[in-house]
């Protein structure tokens, strides 16, 4: 194949985010809100979807995640969404994946323990960025869009000489990068009064942003609940296409 080289912009092959992380404090309403978006399965890895009506599937493992990935593929990828509930609970699902690889190296042939994250000088956690990374890749060709839930951490920063707590996502070390540069956006979830504000404005505080344009350093309203208890899930400003 020849290559040309274009001699004008090329257009965006898409508006809104294929792949996306949304995270907040527990209890704030994001399993809530996915189980309100048009086809989309939630793959409830802790069992949080336990009180809602949603299109989900309970996973406890990864071979029974493999299991509904082949369910999916078998029935024509038919969702337009699928959701990881939670990333966090991913990266301990793969733990024994990573001990397996690790164990069919050189030097881990021999190895004994249980948890490769016991390895001296961190070396384990190499093998377990590996192990999600085959896993998360996998994920990729579920579906059109991939949506991850995740837990908020709360870690302390020093800002103009004083101490302030910032909110990150709670992945270990690496593993937090390596999936924050995969994905086109990364929101904070939080409540505001009765409304439930998803932002991706990245500030020294807050770990979030977005490469789509109409996200960039924005808030939108994700949820909003009324008088009368009535709760109101709208997508519309984050998924445009």
């Amino acid at each position: 194949m020849s290559l040309v080289l274009p001699t004008k912009k090329v257009a965006a092959k898409s508006q809104s985010p294929r792949k996306l992380i949304i995270y907040s404090k527990p209890k704030v309403g994001k399993t809530s809100a996915l189980a309100e978006l048009e086809n989309a399965l939630i793959i409830d890895l802790e069992k949080g979807t336990d009180f809602l009506d949603a299109m989900k599937v309970q996973v406890n493992d990864l071979a029974e995640l493999k299991q509904v990935g082949q369910a999916i593929i078998d029935a024509g990828k038919p969702y337009k969404y699928i959701v990881i509930d939670t990333i966090t609970k991913l990266e301990d699902m793969c733990l024994p994946l990573a001990l397996t690889m690790y164990r069919k190296t050189p030097m881990g042939k021999n190895f004994d323990g249980t948890n490769v994250l016991t390895l001296p000088n961190g070396a384990g956690y190499l093998y377990l960025r590996e192990a999600i990374d085959s896993v998360v890749k996998y994920l990729d060709t579920l579906s059109e869009r991939i949506i991850y839930l995740g837990h908020i951490k709360l870690k302390s920063i020093e800002k103009n000489g004083k101490e302030v707590t910032a909110s990150d996502l709670d992945l270990t070390g690496k593993i937090k990068s390596m999936m924050s540069a995969d994905v086109d956006a990364i929101g904070m979830l939080y409540r505001e009064g009765s409304k439930n504000m998803l932002s991706f404005k990245t500030t020294d505080d807050v770990i979030c942003g977005a490469r789509p344009k109409h996200l960039k350093n924005q808030e939108v309203v994700l949820s909003e609940i009324d008088e009368k208890g009535n709760v109101t899930v709208d997508w519309s400003k984050v998924f445009i296409d």
